[in-house]
């Protein structure tokens, strides 16, 4: 049985939290954990990503590169937070951009604004305009706060109302999982809906920072039409954390006109 004091607090929090909307989408989502705490295990978990795979030095073109494309979305994410008056939502971040040497296609941002790019989508990027479109996209995910919530639905998952109390007594443990995407929890699609919901609410976000930052949001269809291209066995959309490839590429061109209201090239 829940205690009457964990439940109020849920309810605050719960309460607070329903007040808060995705600054592009408008979208309410559900944050359970003090940004704050996930900007410290952001910290601890990044050093440690890196302890274990050294980044290319500065001096390489490719981290020029990304450190560039990073430095004009970075501005665009503040002006934008600025104009609409949500610059605490990003209070705290301290951005780094780095580029590891890994085959794997894929890119990440960390809450706080830690970024690394892995050397196995340049190809498939192929252009400066392309790899923004990716940035700007894993930067969403960051500033929209996804990684918040789906740790959120976790906790509520396994344990209800009392998930905050108890995810944070255990936070060595049960939250270090969650934060590595390790839930195990039961109502899987549930949690698979949101994750497809923020995959597109990270493709829009991240045209309009990308756009905003000088780059030609258009290149987003040529990036997904190159990945889909790379074929593979792929699970059928219900199952997927991720958009079809035909999804994902119409949305993107049902929301190019708004994206481009924002493209100021440079």
């Amino acid at each position: 049985m829940m205690k009457p004091k964990h439940l109020i607090f849920f309810l605050m929090i719960a309460g607070f939290v329903a007040c808060q909307k995705n600054a592009i989408t408008g979208r309410r989502g559900l944050n359970l954990m003090p940004e704050s705490e996930m900007i410290g295990m952001s910290l601890t978990e990044y050093d440690k990503f890196l302890t274990e795979h050294p980044p290319l030095p500065a001096s390489d073109q490719r981290v020029v590169m990304v450190r560039n494309i990073g430095s004009r979305i970075q501005k665009a994410v503040e002006q934008y937070y600025a104009q609409k008056g949500l610059s605490s939502q990003i209070q705290g971040y301290k951005w780094e951009f780095n580029v590891v040497n890994d085959p794997t296609v894929n890119a990440w941002c960390m809450p706080g604004g830690k970024v690394v790019v892995y050397t196995g989508i340049l190809p498939v990027t192929q252009d400066e305009a392309s790899l923004a479109i990716v940035m700007g996209h894993e930067i969403a995910h960051a500033v929209a706060k996804h990684g918040n919530e789906r740790m959120s639905q976790g906790m509520v998952a396994q344990f209800g109302a009392t998930a905050l109390s108890v995810a944070l007594q255990q936070k060595p443990a049960l939250t270090q999982a969650l934060f590595q995407q390790s839930y195990g929890v039961a109502s899987q699609l549930g949690i698979l809906k949101y994750s497809r919901t923020h995959e597109t609410e990270a493709d829009k976000m991240g045209l309009v920072f990308a756009a905003m930052a000088g780059y030609n949001p258009e290149v987003a269809i040529g990036f997904w039409e190159r990945m889909a291209k790379m074929g593979g066995q792929k699970p059928i959309e219900l199952l997927s954390t991720h958009p079809s490839d035909e999804t994902r590429i119409n949305t993107l061109k049902s929301f190019m006109p708004e994206a481009k209201k924002y493209y100021k090239p440079q």
